[in-house]
């Protein structure tokens, strides 16, 4: 089924050597679902020029090589693919089940949480392991995953003042989204719980464990089974379960 380019679909030149295309404005499944698709479009289709391909929430970047190719040349080919794509494709990512110990000194927020809603730490943490989370995009950090979203019982906002250091692991809930960390950082998030998963490599390809389109299923487990994975990832043994 060939459609014509979406109406609210947006090329425009960023510097010069990429393209920035612009799905819409809003923030939701069906723009993210468009974003994911291209980019699986572009990748199948293995366009020489094009060396770098970041998708967001509601957009796309594509950096191409500007001494093989020009601005209007990859915008052509490009539009080409999007031409070929359903008016809501689907792709279909991976379920990745992530091990998550949830608070204590793993995760420090989570009894504010539960008092500013009302709510158990148990009650917490039931609500955000038993939802399904879709990977939006991958930023801020190389490897950490924005998914969404959260439910409404336990949306909150971002601490007013930022951590200087966030340990690597960290799960963390800002307003309706959750969040890995993949790496020792700053940040703003509140941290409910801690994950001995890997989530970025560099040695790896590709480095990043998530991407765009995958679904992450959070599972609660003990300091026991954290310590264990924990020294199974220094072997380097542990890895996320995935359900392709």
């Amino acid at each position: 089924m060939k459609t014509k380019t979406h109406a609210s679909t947006r090329y425009l030149p960023f510097g010069d050597c990429a393209l920035l295309i612009e799905f819409g404005e809003e923030i939701n499944l069906k723009l993210n679902q468009r974003v994911v698709a291209l980019d699986e479009a572009i990748l199948k289709a293995e366009i020489q020029e094009v060396e770098e391909i970041v998708p967001t929430y509601r957009s796309l970047l594509v950096r191409y090589n500007p001494l093989r190719a020009n601005y209007e040349q990859i915008t052509f080919r490009i539009r080409e693919l999007e031409h070929e794509m359903a008016e809501s494709p689907q792709v279909e990512g991976r379920i990745i089940r992530v091990p998550v110990v949830y608070g204590g000194e793993c995760g420090p927020d989570l009894n504010a949480i539960a008092q500013i809603h009302g709510l158990t730490e148990e009650q917490v943490v039931k609500l955000h392991s038993e939802t399904e989370y879709r990977v939006y995009m991958i930023g801020f950090i190389a490897g950490f995953p924005y998914l969404g979203k959260v439910p409404d019982a336990i949306a909150t906002p971002r601490l007013e003042t930022p951590r200087l250091k966030v340990p690597a692991g960290s799960v963390g809930i800002a307003e309706k989204q959750t969040g890995i960390y993949p790496c020792e950082a700053p940040g703003g998030w509140r941290i409910i719980g801690r994950t001995p998963v890997r989530l970025f490599d560099p040695l790896q390809l590709p480095p990043a464990m998530l991407r765009a389109g995958d679904t992450v299923r959070f599972e609660p487990v003990s300091q026991d089974r954290f310590k264990a994975a924990k020294g199974l990832l220094t072997k380097g043994m542990c890895a996320p379960h995935r359900e392709e």
